[in-house]
Formats: C-alpha cells, structure tokens, sequence
C-alpha cells in the first residue's frame, strides 16, 4: 500500500527537539498545527485500514501529542468510524491547545475511557501518548498501557500508528529506556528526527512518513537543521567514471598494517576491500612472523613485514585490523601516527591508543587527515565510558571522538553516525544485521583506505563507504543471501558491484 505525505521540509533534514520546538513556534498557518497533524494521521488511518475490519483504539496522553490523539478521534468520529479513546491525564492539567482539543472532543460526544476495553477487535491503534516530550523512563500504568498496545497489535496483527514519536522513544537519541510503542508505522510532523534512525529507533519506529505541516523549515536559515541522513548526494562529485588513459599508479598505494598471529584474517579482508574497491596497490604489513608471502587468494596484493609497508610511499595507510595490542602493536601504531599519509585507525589501533596517553597526543598533534571507525565498545574505551553511556547518546558521542581526537569518525552500529572534526553529523540509513558479524569492520577501513587512496577528501570518503558499505549488505539480503550467515568476503564482492553502478549513474 502506497501512503502519501507531504515532504516540503526535506525528510533528510534531523531536527533536535529544542529546534523542532522552535520552528512549530516560528510557523504561521491558517490553521492551528494540532488540526493538521490530525487531518494528515486521519488520512493515514483510512490507508492503513483499508479492507481491516474492527474499531479504532486511540491513546491520548497529558500533552500535546494526547492533543493530537483527540483531535484526530474528532475527525474519525465524524467520518463515522467507531473509535475508543483512551485518555491518560487530567483535562483541567492539559496544554492550551490540548485542552481545546479535549473540550472540543467531549462537545461532540466523545467520551474518554480511562483504559483500554477488554476483548476488542482492533483494526488499528493511535499512540498519541507523549509524542517526543518524554525525557523520562516509562512507569506504572503509562509502562502497562504502552506494553498492553504493543501486545494487542501483534496479537491481532493489525497497525500501530505513531503520533509524531513512538512514546518511550528519545526522539534526539534513539534510546529506549526500558518501554516504548513498538510502531508499525510512524508519522513524523513537521521535521525528521535524529533518534528515528539510530539506536533503538529502528527497531520502534517501523514504517517512517512525514509531513511538514506547512512549515517550510528547510528555508529558514535562522533555523537551521542539527544533522542530515547520509545520502549518495553528498559525495556525488567524486562519482565519476574512470578516464582511459590511466594506469595503476593513478589509484593510489595504501598499505594496511595489522593481521598478528591468528588474527591475519582481519588484515587479508581489508587488503581485499581496499583491492576491489580500486586502490592501484595495496600493500598488507603482517605482524605474524609466520605470514604467508603471498594470499593465493588474491595473489594482486603485496604482502610484506610492517616495516617493508612503511617504506613504501604511501597515499594511504589503515592501521588495526588483527593488530593486537602487545608492545610490537603499540610501536608499529607509532609509526603509523608519525607517517605523512591520511590514516585510517580501526579495532586494536583504537584499543591501544585509548590507553596510551602519550599517542593521543601524537594524534592530535597530527597534520594529515586521521579517521576513526569504532564500535561502540571502542569508542566507549576511547572516551573512558560504559558501552550503555555511548549508546545512550551515539550523535553527541560521535561529536566528542572527532573533536578530542581532531578526527573524521564512524560510530558504528546501528544508524551509524559520521562526525567532522567541526561538529557535523550525519546518519546512515543503510546497512542490516547482517553486518553484525566477524570482519565486517575490517572490509569498512579496507573500502575507506582505497578510496583515500584515490584522492577522495576524508569527508566524502567516510561518507561514502558508510553509505556503500550497508547499501552492499542490502544488496545481499535482496538476493537471499543474508542476512542471517553473511559474511565479510560476500560484503566485498557485494560492494564493488554497487559501487560501480553507483559510478555508472553518476556520469
């Protein structure tokens, strides 16, 4: 079923809630927004049901997203659609706008019930509990109540319409606090926001619409966007089609350091990446004295001691992959910070450098351009944190990695998010469970190195083989392959051949 919403604020535009609050402030309509949001989600209920059969159970809580659940039952009323509203609150505590909604809801025979009826058939249920306010975990009969629709809905399989956020949701973060509506189908108003798309939000939000609502946010410069969704257009420039008179010099040489005993997988995956997503040579540093001197797999590449790497002129180095973290790892990290190539540092590189002070500095100090690729248990090492307090704040995280180590940074998982040095954020969309598996991020720093190799700005780099590096996940699971059992050496493949469809449409 197709639904339709209108999208004249961009959907890739993130709003935080302080700015999204700002703009509903700054919006001048014909209409008060409230009666919008509920004419837009009352067109969505009437797809949504179409051919269901039952009533509607509608959830207003204490604010103005409880508003919104009342006018919306207004509407449907009058079309004649039997809807049970359940109203969680006081009406002399609601909102100026809320309370209008109520009185008016009451006027016209509503009559609010103070919990959901028992042994009802529902052909769809409204969450217009507490919208992207709650800064709260979910308790008591608000817990029992949300929990009870989540049960209903998958029982009877029928939909589950947010109002503007799943209740229980950070809407700037992701976080799911311990409860939360567990949406088939969310209607955001007025502007897209950042917790929709990473953390937990991916796993609440189901189905994302939007509509504005008439406020053009996305002209007025006084207000502009917190971040943007990562998207193909944002490194469009560089996708442009090899010239024929080139050779393999005009790709680069990137070397990849790492691969210690047992952990040589890790570095041969990455010289693999950075192979097949084009660098001119590529050349893998073993730590293993048992290395092989040659990968027969993929004879192209050139294996060497790490010290045969870094005599090599580079014009890109990843450090990490299978480094391990004895002092041999610690010294070869070394080198690899006071190298003049830009530096992508991955997996045991992020795990010394967290406790070595004195390279932090070294880091820092830095001219070349350095790239970060944590997980989240790095980078909670990384800033002397818990895994839970990155992922309770992954956009405000990334930010404080780039800006304490003057680093580009992917903050992997899911809705991974990319941060500049300067603050800016972006959060991709692409990607599955699928990629939670061995090796994934070794192909990620391997795909990212060649194309530093080739001359792409860090920027677009990381934006891009993020983006890629999902989008071939994607791929795989369409084909059937995934996402369940996908492993690293298919994600490879799998990119190269986005990626050069990518190239073909961008000429």
């Amino acid at each position: 079923m197709e639904q339709n919403t209108k999208q004249s604020c961009s959907p890739h535009l993130l709003y935080y809630r302080d700015s999204l609050r700002r703009l509903e402030a700054s919006a001048s309509t014909d209409e008060p927004l409230m009666l919008r949001a509920a004419t837009a989600a009352a067109a969505l209920v009437d797809e949504l049901r179409a051919g269901r059969q039952g009533s509607v159970l509608a959830l207003a809580g204490p604010g103005n997203n409880g508003g919104d659940a009342l006018t919306l039952a207004t509407l449907l009323r009058r079309r004649n659609v039997d809807v049970a509203t359940v109203f969680i609150g006081r009406d002399d505590a609601l909102p100026a706008d809320a309370a209008r909604a109520y009185r008016q809801f009451v006027a016209e025979g509503g009559q609010p019930l103070p919990d959901i009826p028992p042994e009802t058939h529902w052909s769809l249920i409204v969450d217009g509990l507490f919208g992207i306010g709650l800064e709260r975990p979910l308790a008591g009969q608000e817990a029992q109540r949300v929990e009870t629709a989540n049960r209903l809905a998958a029982e009877q399989g029928c939909p589950l319409l947010a109002l503007d956020c799943p209740s229980g949701l950070d809407a700037d973060t992701g976080f799911c606090r311990g409860v939360a509506i567990c949406a088939t189908h969310t209607l955001s108003f007025i502007a897209a926001k950042p917790g929709f798309y990473t953390a937990d939000g991916a796993d609440y939000c189901g189905q994302i619409l939007f509509d504005d609502l008439g406020v053009a946010s996305a002209g007025r410069a006084d207000i502009p966007p917190d971040g943007q969704l990562l998207d193909r257009s944002l490194f469009a420039s560089y996708l442009q089609p090899r010239k024929r008179n080139t050779h393999k010099g005009t790709y680069g040489s990137v070397g990849v350091i790492g691969g210690a005993h047992s952990m040589m997988g890790a570095a041969l995956l990455a010289g693999r990446a950075a192979l097949k997503m084009g660098a001119g040579r590529v050349f893998l540093g073993l730590l293993d004295p048992q290395a092989p001197s040659a990968d027969f797999g993929h004879p192209e590449l050139m294996l060497k001691k790490p010290e045969g790497v870094f005599d090599t002129p580079l014009s890109a180095l990843a450090c990490g992959p299978g480094l391990g973290r004895s002092d041999r790892a610690a010294e070869l990290l070394e080198l690899a910070i006071a190298s003049t190539a830009p530096l992508v540092l991955d997996a045991d590189a992020l795990n010394i450098l967290a406790f070595d002070d004195s390279l932090q500095t070294r880091l820092s100090q830095r001219v070349e351009p350095v790239l970060l690729t944590p997980h989240p248990a790095e980078a909670a090492r990384l800033l002397d944190l818990q895994t839970g307090d990155i992922q309770r704040s992954r956009i405000h995280m990334a930010q404080e990695l780039a800006h304490r180590y003057h680093a580009w940074v992917v903050l992997k998982g899911c809705g991974s998010v990319v941060c500049g040095p300067e603050g800016r954020w972006w959060i991709n969309t692409t990607g599955n469970p699928g990629l939670a598996g061995p090796g994934s991020g070794d192909v990620l720093t391997g795909m990212l190195t060649a194309l530093l190799g080739q001359g792409w700005s860090p920027e677009a780099a990381l934006q891009a083989v993020v983006h890629l590096h999902g989008q071939a996940a994607d791929d795989l699971v369409l084909a059937g392959i995934g996402p369940v059992g996908l492993t690293a050496g298919e994600l490879i493949h799998a990119a190269r051949a986005c990626f050069n469809r990518w190239l073909v449409a961008g000429r």
